[in-house]
């Protein structure tokens, strides 16, 4: 197959069926119908992928607020199979990056990967992801049952750089506590 145009669209209620059959097709887990209404509210973190107009891939985000952290979970990024190594997924999760790093308030952006799947952990790697977790028994249904957390994070735990702290800040930590 030749290099064609790749656009990221919005999804809609005229375009949710389309979602769901992609979803069907690439993904080894059935999502619900709360997940597809989600996917409507969440505005620029849901996107499907065209490829010379055709529909092809979808990645889908949500924001989660846990343990005192604003991290962006990547529900689903995926592409049909014969449309896969055309730079579909770079596209799709630059997207998302680009989110994260214009907003400037996320700590990290993560997912789960199912154990076995060693293409999309190497492709989530080449963008800086790494393996922070293994959740046994993670999904039902499906074999292997246990999922990696990849993530990527944008600061150090919680610290903020130099960049981001104020003038203030940078001189108490320099001037020794009473």
């Amino acid at each position: 197959m030749t290099r064609g145009q790749t656009e990221l669209g919005d999804i809609t209620q005229h375009n949710l069926k389309q979602l769901k059959r992609l979803n069907q097709v690439v993904f080894p887990v059935t999502y619900n119908d709360k997940f597809y209404k989600d996917v409507l509210e969440v505005g620029e973190l849901a996107k499907l992928a065209y490829f010379n107009d055709i529909v092809v891939g979808a990645v889908c985000c949500r924001v989660d607020v846990s343990d005192g952290q604003r991290r962006l979970y990547i529900m689903t990024l995926g592409a049909l199979a014969p449309y896969r190594r055309l730079g579909i997924g770079t596209i799709m999760l630059n997207h998302v990056l680009k989110i994260c790093n214009t907003d400037g308030n996320y700590d990290n952006v993560f997912l789960h990967v199912q154990v076995n799947n060693d293409v999309a952990i190497k492709f989530y790697e080449k963008f800086g992801f790494e393996i922070v977790e293994e959740k046994k028994n993670y999904y039902k249904r499906i074999e292997p049952a246990d999922a990696y957390v990849l993530q990527k994070s944008f600061r150090d735990s919680g610290k903020r750089s130099k960049q981001e702290m104020t003038e203030e800040e940078m001189e108490g930590e320099a001037s020794p506590s009473n």
